[in-house]
């Protein structure tokens, strides 16, 4: 696939992106979920050869293929490691999934109600080397915890200054502000952030569009503004903590937005399965998401 051939199955394709983007914070928690236990590693590295090896597992799995699944975003060591000898943007390529890297590295303490992301000092070159191996885009994360307009606003800001210097490098952001499902303000945090992102986006100089990772919202179709504005190529949402039965329920209500799961995609998955019993639980996964992105469920007027 071409840079043209992924933007189309990106902005019209009917399926999800994986999130296989777990980092060295959360890693020890993606393995334990896997069946490993830590402890089982003795080193850093180690520890990333076992979440690198349950990626390619999954990455080379049957049932993990571009008739579903459109594109995966990768962790950085993924992303510059192989996957049956090929580099891993190159494996999913092959198998027309469109490849994504994170580029964030982590979050700063909450001011204002919000986490903004930590500096990325070496990104210039984190992008280059990116595009190199033929990735298509990025994906960058903060957390809004409160319905704080300064903080959302300041969010915003940073995340569009971030996406500037992705779209220059030429990969396309997707822009990650998460509404954390668990505040007592989701529902007011959710709208302040739909009309900070309008003005952002009514904003933007150039041609470029980017893509946008968002908190299910609190009110079904809240984000329908976004889905059809000019400068979004696609909205895809987080699972933020929902189990897949329930995230799946809750997406299927909002028209336009497809999933980009981790959690609710790998959590039946177990290192101790066999070959068949792992492509089957990730089938299944598959199957019951792709069916959120795509079958919608009729609002009441």
């Amino acid at each position: 696939m071409n840079t043209a051939e992924m933007t189309a199955r990106i902005a019209d394709g009917e399926g999800f992106i994986a999130a296989l983007d777990q980092s060295g914070g959360s890693t020890p928690k993606a393995l334990a979920g896997y069946g490993i236990k830590e402890g089982a590693w003795d080193s850093d590295e180690a520890m990333f050869d076992l979440i690198h090896d349950m990626r390619a597992r999954i990455i080379t799995a049957p049932s993990f293929s571009g008739e579903k699944v459109l594109g995966a975003i990768l962790f950085e060591r993924t992303m510059d490691g192989q996957v049956d000898g090929k580099p891993t943007p190159h494996a999913l390529i092959e198998r027309r999934v469109v490849p994504f890297i994170k580029i964030d590295k982590g979050l700063e303490a909450e001011t204002d109600g919000v986490q903004l992301m930590k500096p990325m000092p070496d990104l210039d070159a984190l992008l280059a080397r990116a595009r190199g191996l033929g990735v298509f885009g990025t994906k960058e994360r903060s957390v809004v915890n409160l319905a704080n307009p300064a903080g959302i606003a300041a969010i915003v800001r940073q995340q569009f200054e971030i996406a500037g210097q992705v779209l220059a490098a030429g990969l396309v952001p997707i822009i990650e502000p998460e509404v954390n499902i668990k505040s007592a303000e989701r529902a007011e945090a959710d709208r302040m952030l739909r009309e900070e992102l309008l003005k952002a986006l009514d904003a933007m100089q150039g041609d470029g569009r980017v893509m946008l990772k968002l908190s299910i919202p609190a009110e079904a179709g809240l984000f329908e503004a976004l889905v059809d504005h000019p400068r979004v190529l696609r909205v895809v949402a987080l699972s933020g903590g929902f189990a897949r039965t329930a995230a799946c329920a809750e997406l299927a209500r909002n028209r336009g937005m497809i999933a980009s799961f981790s959690r609710a995609l790998l959590s039946d998955l177990r290192h101790q399965m066999s070959d068949d019993e792992f492509d089957a639980a990730l089938g299944s996964a598959i199957d019951e998401i792709h069916a959120a992105s795509t079958r919608k469920v009729a609002l009441a007027a």
